[in-house]
């Protein structure tokens, strides 16, 4: 269980960080086009828009290297498992509501649409993260060295 743990954890890790980096861009220039991709699905006031399009790929890239390191992997496990559903209920929400947008997941290259195939996608991943938070934190984990060598 500890090396599929390993696999989940570092799989998941490096998704969040690629999707973190799409985001942003070479040259930090994407910012504009995923606040536009939030502002589609019509959930959030204006005014909250523009700062999470900031502050959402560096969360991303930071839950990502804490899972591929291993590191308070069970906290940051819950978080990615949290933050995976409100995605899901988002793009469900659009997905009701008839709303036909780009999800920005991948930054602005990424041509998905709203979709229960997305919904799907991101429940999934939401369950590969609570695995990873229960069973965690695998194999070649930072806190399993840390608990060695408190002992």
């Amino acid at each position: 269980m500890n090396v599929l743990v390993l696999v989940l954890r570092v799989a998941l890790g490096l998704m969040f960080v690629v999707a973190g980096a799409l985001k942003i861009g070479l040259h930090f220039d994407n910012f504009n086009n995923f606040a536009a991709e939030i502002a589609g699905f019509q959930i959030l006031p204006q005014p909250f828009v523009a700062p999470l399009a900031l502050l959402l790929p560096f969360v991303e890239i930071i839950l990502g290297a804490y899972l591929v390191l291993g590191l308070f992997t069970r906290l940051v496990g819950v978080v990615a498992t949290l933050q995976l559903l409100i995605f899901a209920a988002a793009v469900a929400s659009a997905v009701v509501r008839g709303i036909s947008t780009n999800c920005g997941c991948f930054g602005p290259a990424d041509g998905s649409t709203t979709s229960w195939p997305e919904v799907a996608r991101d429940v999934a991943l939401a369950l590969v993260a609570a695995l990873v938070s229960w069973r965690g934190p695998g194999a070649l984990s930072l806190d399993r060295r840390m608990e060695t060598h408190h002992e």
